[in-house]
C-alpha cells in the first residue's frame, strides 16, 4: 500500500504505518490523520513531535504508559487526565494512531 501526496508516493504497510520513516512529512502526516479521521490542530502536532524526538532519542516509539507519563508531568495533569487528554486527540489509541501520524512505527506492547 502507499500514500500519494504531491505526487510522491511513500510505502505502507498492511496497518498503515510508514515503511520508510524517511519518507515522513507534516504533509504525509495530514494524509495519515485524514484516514484515521483526525484533524491535526496544534495538541496533535506537540504530540508528533514528542514522539519523533523520542524515537530520535531512544530508536523506539514510546509506549502508552510512558506517553501519559510525559504529557501528565508536561502538561500538570495526572494520569487520569492525561489518559483523556490523549484519548480524546487520538480516540482510536493515542500510541497506535499518534505514531502512525508521526510517521513512526508501531509501539511494541500495542496489539
Amino acid at each position: 500500500m502507499a500514500i500519494v501526496v504531491n505526487g510522491v508516493s511513500a510505502e505502507t504497510d498492511e496497518n498503515g504505518y510508514l515503511v520508510n520513516l524517511d519518507d515522513w512529512n507534516e504533509e504525509i502526516a495530514v494524509k495519515i490523520a485524514e484516514g484515521e479521521d483526525i484533524t491535526m490542530e496544534q495538541n496533535h502536532w506537540d504530540l508528533v513531535a514528542f514522539l519523533r524526538n523520542y524515537y530520535k532519542e531512544y530508536q523506539i516509539a514510546p509506549a502508552v504508559k510512558v506517553l501519559t507519563k510525559a504529557v501528565a508531568s508536561e502538561k500538570g495533569m495526572d494520569k487520569k487526565e492525561a489518559s483523556e487528554y490523549l484519548y480524546g486527540l487520538f480516540p482510536k489509541g493515542p500510541a497506535l494512531q499518534a505514531c502512525k501520524i508521526a510517521g513512526l512505527p508501531k509501539p511494541t506492547g500495542c496489539v
